[in-house]
């Protein structure tokens, strides 16, 4: 998979975790965007942006999903950077 995310309890702030492709072969690290779509088809909110090796990635969604947060479909697309 290239990319999951989640979705907080709330419904209210997303997670986005998708691969660095630059990185992968060598060095497999992931981003992780934190942020949450907005309203009437605004821009979304980024809040945050971690660059993260893929274990420490692997901890952090399950350590989410233990926390109640829930897989989701995408809330931002492609040509959403910060």
């Amino acid at each position: 998979m290239r990319e999951g995310w989640l979705i907080d309890s709330k419904n209210h702030w997303s997670v986005r975790f998708h691969r660095d492709e630059k990185s992968w072969v060598n060095e497999p690290r992931v981003f992780v965007d934190h942020g949450r779509k907005m309203p009437n088809g605004e821009p979304a909110l980024l809040k945050s942006r971690r660059h993260m090796r893929l274990e420490d990635a692997t901890i952090l969604w399950r350590q989410l999903l233990s926390y109640g947060w829930q897989q989701a479909a995408p809330a931002w697309g492609d040509d959403v950077d910060i």
